[in-house]
């Protein structure tokens, strides 16, 4: 490596750079663990590099996508870096969802390669057929392809190696797939840019201690939160300890916190709930946690109290926020979380954001409009769909799809979704998308599908349907067979409400609000 190369690379502001700085500084400190998997700075270095090495040999280059449709694991950090490092594009995938729905996605994005485990390998060959797309298992289970990316002879130095790629920081890092009003899921695109901007945003929200963070990622790395947490993991050298994929045990969770002295962790209020009941049924030393972190869903009092009893030497801290802004956007602090109970925080460091009417035109405080936000964590669109890119840029501000209201000391209060979006379990479920599925369904005449409260997941999806005269009403059960072939288990609805006709405006447009609250006089006896 020349000199000159050795200056450029050192002023990259990348998570390729930040590894390549952590294996130079601190090489036999611990990197990243993964249930019995553990790596060095310097192993991750020089792994990552074989890697991008090894994809480069598979014809992988700048541009190109490579879609991941696994579950948690060492191979997947590592991975997602090198095809950083090979100047690809990494395309995180949920591997809950249905075939159809993976093909889409990765005819959507044009993926050259498709990197999976033992777990989902069938799941990502089958979406992969149709379109011909190389598909490479991280698992030694099945075959050698991955391992073959790692043997390709080594080269100097990793650190010299990393330090020496160059990467447009303003080039997209990785497309993140989320779904819209149309049900059609739309790929967010990210810039290397705007994952350091996440970073700092996650700095700041969680102050991460340089050299002595030890951060648990919890959520599955498809989610736009995991990505969130281990962007800035990386930026500061913390040690990132995954959990691999399964049903979640609480137990399992404490015992990792404590075997690691995990300093900071995100999960979901229900994840939080069933960890205070296991603290308190088998207390574990957990008395580095610095910060508790939740999101996705709402906490309630009960739970925050709990939190604090339990956890008492952390900080509670609630996140918000969306793909498009990679993801935070507002941060709600333990110290206000219960006074300010139901609020997502105020903005968070390097957001604008604005509540606005229909035109535009600034809301008072107090009153209700959508958030709009600007800010370096923005996308700069969605992958081949400009004129939904324009739609969502409309005004010159990013359409959050969120109506709010905001106090007169700054606080956010989400009052509805403009994008009829349910959270369940902390998974997206998209109404229109479950919608279009049981349309289709030949008993319906019309179906709306909205939220109910669910004391487990949060929320959970309910069709509301009117059936076809003279043709039996479809029971629960029908109806989750009949879209389990084409929907993600989790997005099934887990109850029908049955009326003789959908409440809809003079536009015709249906009045969820109506369904929501249970107000519609059409509603079938029994």
């Amino acid at each position: 490596m020349t000199a000159s190369a050795a200056i450029d690379g050192a002023r990259g502001q990348h998570w390729v750079a930040h590894l390549a700085r952590h294996a130079h500084a601190r090489p036999e400190v611990t990197a990243l663990r993964c249930g019995e998997v553990s790596h060095t700075w310097r192993q991750l270095a020089d792994r990552v590099l074989r890697i991008s090495r090894g994809l480069a040999r598979l014809g992988i280059g700048a541009g190109d996508r490579v879609a991941f449709v696994m579950g948690n694991g060492a191979e997947y950090v590592e991975s997602l870096l090198a095809v950083s490092a090979a100047g690809a594009i990494g395309v995180p995938v949920n591997p809950r969802l249905a075939t159809a729905e993976v093909a889409f996605i990765l005819g959507d994005c044009g993926a050259s390669l498709v990197l999976t485990d033992a777990a989902f390998h069938r799941l990502a060959a089958d979406a992969a057929e149709d379109d011909g797309i190389r598909v490479v298992d991280v698992s030694a289970q099945v075959g050698r392809p991955y391992a073959d990316l790692l043997d390709g002879p080594a080269i100097g130095s990793p650190v010299d190696g990393l330090a020496a790629i160059t990467v447009d920081e303003s080039a997209p890092a990785l497309i993140m797939y989320t779904s819209g009003t149309t049900g059609r899921p739309k790929g967010a695109v990210l810039t290397h840019r705007n994952l350091l901007a996440q970073s700092q945003t996650n700095l700041v929200a969680f102050r991460f201690e340089m050299y002595d963070e030890v951060y648990l990622c919890a959520s599955p790395i498809f989610h736009i939160g995991a990505i969130g947490g281990l962007a800035p993991a990386l930026l500061v050298g913390a040690r990132v300890v995954v959990m691999p994929t399964g049903a979640f045990d609480a137990g399992e969770h404490l015992d990792t916190m404590a075997e690691h002295r995990v300093t900071s962790t995100f999960l979901v209020p229900t994840q939080w709930q069933a960890l205070v009941a296991e603290q308190r049924r088998r207390p574990r030393d957990l008395s580095r946690l610095r910060v508790a972190a939740w999101g996705a869903a709402p906490a309630t009092d009960t739970l925050l109290r709990e939190m604090g009893e339990v956890f008492g030497d952390a900080d509670l801290l609630a996140l918000f926020g969306q793909t498009e802004m990679s993801p935070v956007t507002c941060v709600l602090e333990g110290k206000d979380a219960r006074r300010k109970l139901g609020s997502v925080g105020r903005p968070a460091a390097g957001v604008w954001a604005r509540v606005v009417d229909t035109e535009m035109n600034d809301v008072p405080a107090g009153g209700i409009g959508e958030i709009v936000y600007r800010g370096p964590g923005l996308t700069p669109g969605y992958w081949n769909l400009p004129e939904a890119t324009a739609e969502a840029f409309a005004g010159g501000w990013f359409h959050s799809g969120d109506l709010v209201r905001v106090d007169d000391e700054g606080f956010v209060y989400v009052v509805d979704r403009l994008k009829d979006m349910i959270i369940s379990g902390g998974e997206n479920v998209y109404c229109a998308e479950v919608e279009n599925v049981l349309a289709a369904h030949p008993d319906i005449a019309e179906v709306a599908v909205v939220g109910r409260p669910h004391l487990k997941w949060g929320e959970t999806p309910v069709a509301v349907v009117s059936p076809v005269p003279g043709r039996p009403t479809p029971s629960i059960e029908e109806l989750r067979d009949y879209a389990r072939r084409k929907l993600a288990p989790y997005k099934l609805p887990t109850g029908v409400e049955v009326v003789e006709r959908l409440p809809r405006n003079a536009s015709g447009k249906v009045l969820k609000f109506e369904l929501r609250d249970g107000r519609t006089d059409d509603r079938v006896p029994g």
